[in-house]
């Protein structure tokens, strides 16, 4: 049997110590060469006699992997390939594999934390818990914030893949009425859920949860004007990508009250600078979790087993 030489880039990226990585370092045929980060311009060398590259979030962009004459296989872990030049690859006859569906039951419950946390106020109540603020009131409890049920409330969901759908199914436990909004240049398929055009969709939704990838037609997807669109008291909530929202953009619209409030995961540099615009202590009703919905062992380990499954399938193939 062929003997391929391996490099994974980032290696920490996937907080592996309560992983088995086993599915990935059993293959056979393979000796791997393990670093925990890469720096981009480390990048060049530690690939240059590679036969198979695993990267998460290091870049390989089109002069990198030109420079890798014997590349044969990048794997991607994660979805989002926007991290590796497919075109330059293709060309190179490199085949590219990503990760998909792996993380639906960790985004999908940490999506419907957002929608809870924001309709129930869940952090402004456990702070003035904490701060006295409780302690200082005349009455039994504390009703200083308005929360609203989910039930009757319509659940926007832009991006109705395998996610969306979780989340969906997820919104109908809660009685939730659900719409899917029609992106811009995506041919939708066939769905029981009829596909709203996202102008309506945005005037029309109680909570707008975005699931779609980055791409150049969902770049500022919902920007200023589109934010003018929703109703006063709708939540938006990004567990997708950064890019997708115009971020000064929603910190206006938090700040006059246009939106009611807003919850993601993601932002569009990562990690954040410290002066990032929607880290402001002045911006209300605005959660915002370190890029985490992905990360439950669970979910992880899934990954991993989906990278050691795409590996053995090429290696079946290129023997």
């Amino acid at each position: 049997m062929t003997q391929y030489q391996g490099v994974i880039l980032d290696r920490d990226s996937l907080h592996p110590d309560d992983l088995d990585l086993g599915p990935i370092f059993d293959v056979e045929a393979i000796d791997w060469r393990v670093h925990a980060a890469t720096p981009a311009d480390k990048v060049p060398e530690r690939i240059t006699e590679a036969d198979i590259v695993l990267t998460n979030k290091v870049p390989l962009r089109a002069a990198i992997i030109e420079s890798a004459k014997q590349l044969k296989y990048i794997g991607i872990l994660a979805t989002g390939t926007n991290v590796v030049d497919l075109a330059v690859a293709h060309q190179r006859g490199i085949i590219t594999t990503n990760i998909t569906n792996y993380g639906t039951p960790s985004v999908a419950q940490h999506t419907v934390a957002l929608i809870l946390a924001l309709s129930t106020r869940l952090l402004d109540y456990a702070q003035a818990s904490r701060n006295g603020r409780w302690s200082a009131s005349s009455e039994f409890c504390l009703l200083d914030y308005p929360t609203r049920e989910l039930t009757g409330l319509t659940l926007g969901i832009i991006g109705y893949g395998t996610l969306g759908k979780a989340v969906a199914d997820i919104g109908k436990a809660f009685g939730m009425n659900i719409m899917v909004a029609a992106l811009p240049g995506h041919k939708s398929g066939v769905t029981p859920e009829v596909r709203v055009p996202l102008d309506e969709f945005l005037t029309r939704a109680d909570v707008v949860s975005i699931h779609c990838p980055l791409t150049d037609n969902t770049r500022h997807l919902i920007g200023r004007r589109e934010l003018g669109l929703m109703k006063r008291d709708a939540l938006l909530i990004n567990c997708a990508r950064g890019g997708i929202v115009e971020e000064e953009a929603l910190a206006s619209a938090l700040k006059t009250g246009e939106i009611a409030g807003a919850a993601l995961d993601v932002l569009s540099e990562e990690p954040p600078p410290e002066d990032h615009v929607l880290l402001a202590t002045d911006i209300p009703n605005l959660v915002i979790t370190p890029h985490c919905a992905w990360g439950a062992r669970e979910s992880r380990q899934r990954l991993v087993n989906q990278a050691g499954e795409h590996l053995r399938d090429w290696l079946a193939l290129a023997e």
